[in-house]
């Protein structure tokens, strides 16, 4: 009888991540937590504690005026084990207590970090840790050669601690009331924090492949598929910032190389980072809609960042590519990606158009749309939440208590993964399948 309730895999690392969440919302509504002393409401302490492990950066209260250095202390921590995930600090844990990490903590470690196989989860834990303290470390060190004249060392370290955790987690919370509007012309802490964005965005086994590439001269296909993805993304959307928004022209103090960097900025951070330098309300339409598209898309899968993944778009546009040239195959770099890779691709992209699609259709009967807005103003808000961006144009400080719920929901399926959530709800206790039907063709276009 035991095993017929037992908890299957995805349902364990859901709950897992419900916990964290759970313990940061009775943290966060501690008198403690407020900069006035009072409780924070349990709706306002959820939905930041959701959006921190989610690491998303979506905020219902400011947060450098509403939380209290235990709040941001709180919020910080939820961001970093949001962003690495839970799972790799229960391996340390186990470690620490010097006891063997158990097969099922394998397990969902290796579904937690996206790994292919769970023979080396224990060296691939110590690796992700190793070097996200390193990277930053380091951003911390280059951020605070920009702070340290600005505000002194110890609230010149204070930040410079909070945005670089913050930058590569691609979490998006800031210390400021209009994120980094502030630092447009300082194109010096513009470039460290992309690059930190970039690090965080790329995922582990990515940056696994590249730290051991002199010893084994060999680079996966995802890897591979990743980075030429993530960079032709970046290649492009600069050039369609730069089309769209005539080079930030609007900014008329900044000089060309500072509207140059503002652009290159803009062309990182919308994939799931979060800040901004140029206000959203000064945005193009087409600069709007093409955001849109950044923060669906996200990162890369077993990193930092939310989104469908540059894979997923990777592999569904080289399919798309191989079909209109009557290719049978989807090949890339000398392979075929396999069939369920596509089919898993194909469902992903469904699942998330149909998710998003009723989230919006319910916000629409729930949130009022301002006269100068029209549906882009819902839209934009939930494609930000479930890519884990947390960019809004207005709606997220206004949200009801429906509202905050749905985007609280949206912002955890981006993060955890709408997969994993879905078999966590939809996983059959019963036997395998012992047939299958006859294949027929239905016609398609």
């Amino acid at each position: 009888m035991a095993s017929r309730y037992r908890l299957a895999l995805p349902q364990i690392l859901t709950l897992g991540f419900l916990t964290i969440i759970l313990i940061g919302t009775i943290l966060l509504s501690l008198p403690i937590s407020s900069q006035s002393g009072h409780m924070t409401g349990y709706i306002n302490s959820f939905f930041t504690a959701t959006s921190a492990t989610c690491v998303t950066g979506m905020t219902v209260v400011n947060t450098a005026v509403h939380w209290s250095l235990f709040g941001k202390i709180v919020i910080l921590m939820l961001v970093e084990i949001g962003g690495l995930g839970f799972m790799t600090f229960a391996v340390l844990l186990f470690v620490f207590m010097r006891r063997k990490v158990d097969l099922t903590t394998q397990l969902l470690t290796q579904q937690s970090l996206n790994l292919q196989s769970f023979a080396n989860t224990r060296s691939v834990v110590f690796l992700v840790v190793r070097l996200s303290l390193a990277i930053q470390l380091l951003g911390t060190g280059l951020i605070f050669i920009d702070f340290y004249p600005r505000y002194g060392f110890l609230k010149g370290l204070g930040y410079s601690i909070f945005h670089s955790i913050s930058a590569f987690c691609n979490a998006g919370f800031d210390l400021y009331d209009n994120s980094l509007v502030r630092f447009q012309n300082d194109p010096y802490l513009l470039f460290v924090l992309t690059l930190l964005i970039i690090s965080g965005s790329l995922g582990f086994l990515v940056w696994k492949d590249i730290l051991f590439y002199r010893e084994d001269h060999y680079l996966s296909l995802h890897t591979k598929l990743a980075l030429t993805t993530y960079l032709g993304l970046i290649v492009i959307s600069f050039i369609v910032f730069m089309l769209t928004e005539a080079n930030f022209s609007s900014q008329t103090h900044l000089s060309f190389f500072d509207r140059l960097m503002n652009s290159y900025f803009f062309s990182v951070t919308p994939r799931t980072a979060g800040f901004y330098t140029v206000p959203l309300n000064k945005i193009s339409m087409g600069g709007i809609f093409f955001t849109m598209i950044l923060m669906l898309i996200g990162g890369t899968p077993g990193s930092t960042a939310g989104g469908i993944k540059t894979t997923t778009v990777g592999i569904l546009l080289i399919r798309v590519w191989a079909t209109l040239r009557g290719k049978r195959d989807a090949n890339f770099w000398g392979r075929r990606f396999t069939n369920d890779n596509v089919s898993r691709s194909l469902t992903l992209v469904f699942l998330v158009a149909v998710v998003l699609s009723i989230a919006t259709l319910i916000l629409t009967f729930t949130e009022k749309i301002p006269r100068t807005f029209g549906l882009e103003y819902i839209l934009f808000d939930v494609v930000s939440a479930f890519g884990t961006t947390g960019f809004t144009l207005g709606l997220t400080p206004h949200l009801s208590i429906i509202g905050k719920l749905i985007f609280a929901a949206l912002m955890f399926m981006g993060r955890v993964g709408i997969f994993t959530v879905m078999y966590s709800l939809l996983t059959s206790k019963g036997p395998e399948d012992a047939f299958r039907y006859p294949e027929e063709n239905v016609m398609i276009g």
